[in-house]
């Protein structure tokens, strides 16, 4: 049976479906589902995904250029294991992409997008106390959301970069860590943002930021390989679903 479909409806289908695969695994790294140094195989990751080597060794291309897959010659790919000085060096990046956040968004922010943050802040309430994947992306996603009020599309995708990438550091060098400070730091970020106080939204930025890379940074941890089929399945699912 040939394929009806034209080029131009086959490439389209194809670059949906990698980005679903894309979304999925980025998104369990984010979420500190898949831990660093876990394997991905090519084959593996296809049939848990349902697609080509071809499609997931573009996804695994994208990733690795967003630092957060690892791919050696002659190697199997697999969650990257940032050290110790490339994850101080990521932390000292993002702690002044964000200064240039919060300095644009002091005072500016409209009705819609103070809305928009408060309804976040509450989502962080509600996961309050709960230290799994929901807490760990909301907490990722309030800097990508006020990255994303900036208007500023580099800025945007730098921001989104290194969020990803201190969410893989602190699975690698994490400890466990009270969620309820780091949303009551996030209350007085939003708090300076909303009363136009440019210098101390910096401020309580910079010093969230410092707070977050020092409540990790200590013990390494096992990178997960069994049930990873499982895991993906999951995630393939939730993307799906979203």
């Amino acid at each position: 049976m040939t394929d009806q479909n034209s080029p131009k409806e086959r490439k389209s289908r194809s670059g949906n479906l990698a980005d679903g695969v894309y979304q999925a695994l980025r998104l369990a790294i984010i979420e500190q589902a898949l831990a660093p140094g876990t394997k991905l195989p090519e084959d593996f990751v296809g049939e848990s995904f349902g697609v080509s080597r071809t499609i997931v060794r573009s996804v695994l291309a994208r990733l690795t250029l967003e630092g957060l897959v690892s791919q050696q010659p002659n190697k199997r790919a697999e969650v990257a294991s940032p050290s110790l000085a490339e994850a101080r060096g990521v932390f000292q990046v993002r702690r002044g992409l964000e200064r240039t956040v919060v300095e644009t968004l002091a005072g500016n922010l409209t009705p819609s997008q103070i809305r928009e943050l408060k309804a976040h802040v509450a989502d962080e309430e509600k996961a309050r106390g709960h230290e799994g994947p929901q807490s760990i992306r909301l907490s990722g996603d309030f800097h990508t959301l006020l990255a994303s009020m900036t208007a500023n599309d580099l800025l945007i995708r730098f921001v989104q970069e290194v969020t990803s990438r201190c969410s893989l550091i602190l699975a690698l060098y994490g400890r466990p860590h009270s969620s309820e400070c780091a949303i009551n730091e996030h209350h007085a970020i939003l708090d300076a943002l909303l009363r136009g106080d440019g210098p101390e939204a910096v401020k309580l930025m910079d010093e969230h930021l410092l707070a977050v890379a020092t409540r990790g940074l200590l013990d390494l941890k096992p990178a997960r390989e069994n049930g990873l089929k499982e895991l993906l399945a999951g995630y393939r699912q939730r993307v799906a679903a979203g």
